[in-house]
């Protein structure tokens, strides 16, 4: 397996493997497709990774740039992770995960935040931390991971694709 930057070739696997991956899950909005692509659309989809074996795409994790408070403070949010149904349990989405991560740290971000299943992502060093909310979501699933500095303070705030699912 090979983790690498999602090509042009890939965007349709991306779409079929991320509808298959979110079918099942019941706090899904079945919307987690339309918003890679919405993302992409809107040239704010920052990082797109896929986990490779061949020719065939196991996973794949997105990361696009966040506010908080209404700036821009180099900070991205995680999201969506799918790795293929059959695949899962084998370490895929932890490679993704970390693989975006340092990717991130490299360039120069401040940080990454998620809305997500905190047993799953406390393993990367995501936390709970007061200071940094999103709205009208259960504290305890939205999850922040400063890489160095001083934290932010604020309400922070994915793009519109994430409501819309559109650019």
């Amino acid at each position: 397996m090979i983790i690498r930057d999602e090509q042009p070739a890939d965007i349709p696997a991306i779409r079929v493997l991320i509808t298959a991956a979110f079918k099942d899950v019941s706090h899904s909005s079945q919307t987690e497709a339309a918003i890679v692509d919405g993302l992409r659309g809107a040239d704010v989809l920052a990082l797109s990774l896929v986990a490779a074996d061949g020719g065939a795409l196991l996973g794949h994790i997105a990361f696009s740039p966040v506010t908080i408070d209404g700036k821009g403070l180099g900070w991205f949010g995680l999201g969506p992770l799918a790795v293929r149904s059959d695949m899962q349990g084998r370490g895929i989405g932890q490679a993704l995960a970390r693989a975006g991560l340092d990717r991130l740290k490299a360039v120069g971000a401040k940080g990454c935040v998620l809305l997500g299943a905190p047993g799953y992502y406390d393993r990367f060093g995501f936390a709970v931390e007061s200071q940094l909310w999103l709205a009208d979501v259960p504290k305890e699933y939205f999850q922040v991971l400063g890489f160095g500095g001083p934290l932010p303070a604020g309400e922070v705030r994915y793009h519109a694709a994430f409501e819309s699912g559109e650019p």
